[in-house]
């Protein structure tokens, strides 16, 4: 045979039995390596630790639990607020509501008034690969464009979403996801685009017979005020009274907006504790959540009808401290202090259909 023909046989062996090494599935990288467990032997005795440290999940009930919303801080400060919560969760795919941080925005240009997608095939966690689920290309075909942008950089470098797939994995290794970040928009425009998103939703759950819950389960991500100096964040001081006072305001916020029926009155008066108003003249806690929360409440809300929440557990990293954990490679991604704190909480949400 010819030197030629020898080399065009070579491509076609090539391209018939090599394809699928030239297209290798694309990973999501792993963006906090310090706060959050990636480990999986670590990541079973952090659970062991805090089943027996943490507030009983007992306490809290299962039934129609549908949804959640979940900090996302570093696992030393808030492994106790994050465990009532998840202990909870057994569902086969989890839609995720993440936050946009300011970091993220500046560097991709600060979008307004979508959500973004992002096109891994994969994402990382302590107990291998997590499964992206069919309903995330179901978005991308039925959503309208101008709705949503596919940003694999944004997902790459936000980590609001990450931090909750280590507990998922843990109570569930085969658990599928939809990453979702929420960008600011006004509360109109959020009714449109989470009008468009659920339908999508309710689409998909009706085709595939799921169950709330059970099958699908719906998490937000978000964590409480971020108060003091390095937040420009500091209006009822910096002691203990100011203390106090930031976290009874987030305590009363949970209370009187997150907590029993959840309805539009409700979010709309969320977004007036919440979002930053020139009309508005008392403090504005910096929730890192402010939008996704609202959206995503709205969102389900729409899936179901009728939602209604359930306070887990309210904290900060203050009052937390270090969790005593001394044998993990897990650390700290900031110090705290009555000069420099985060609130955090876990809810659960239920149906009442």
């Amino acid at each position: 045979m010819k030197a030629i023909d020898m080399k065009i046989l070579f491509v076609i062996l090539f391209l018939l039995t090599g394809v699928h090494t030239i297209q290798p599935q694309s990973m999501r990288p792993i963006r906090d390596s310090i706060g959050l467990c990636w480990n999986a032997d670590e990541m079973n005795s952090f659970i062991e630790f805090l089943s027996k440290e943490a507030k009983p999940s007992q306490e809290y009930s299962s039934s129609n639990l549908i949804g959640g919303i979940s900090v996302h801080d570093d696992y030393l400060y808030a492994g106790k607020v994050y465990f009532p919560l998840f202990s909870k969760i057994k569902a086969k795919e989890v839609v995720i509501f993440g936050v946009t941080h300011g970091t993220v925005r500046k560097e991709i240009n600060d979008p307004k008034n979508i959500l973004i997608l992002d096109e891994f095939d994969e994402w990382q966690g302590p107990y291998g690969t997590v499964a992206i689920s069919p309903l995330r290309k179901l978005i991308k075909t039925k959503l309208p464009k101008q709705d949503y942008w596919v940003n694999n950089k944004a997902h790459s470098i936000e980590h609001s979403i990450e931090a909750l797939i280590p507990f998922l994995q843990y109570y569930n290794r085969d658990v599928r996801i939809t990453p979702i970040m929420v960008t600011q928009m006004p509360f109109e425009r959020m009714e449109e685009v989470s009008d468009n998103l659920s339908k999508i939703i309710l689409d998909y759950i009706k085709t595939n017979n799921l169950t709330l819950g059970k099958d699908i389960f719906f998490l937000i991500s978000n964590d409480a005020d971020h108060y003091g100096e390095d937040f420009n964040n500091v209006p009822f001081g910096m002691d203990e009274g100011a203390h106090k006072k930031a976290t009874d305001n987030d305590r009363i916020i949970i209370k009187e907006d997150l907590t029993g029926e959840i309805n539009p009155l409700k979010l709309q008066k969320l977004t007036t504790e919440l979002w930053p108003d020139a009309e508005n003249k008392k403090p504005i806690p910096i929730w890192c959540g402010r939008y996704p929360i609202v959206f995503g409440l709205m969102t389900i809300s729409a899936v179901t009808n009728s939602i209604r929440g359930e306070l887990f557990q309210y904290s900060d990293t203050f009052t937390e401290k270090v969790l005593p954990i001394k044998t993990t490679s897990m650390g700290l991604t900031a110090v705290f202090s009555l000069k420099h704190w985060c609130g955090f909480f876990s809810l659960g949400i239920y149906s009442d259909q």
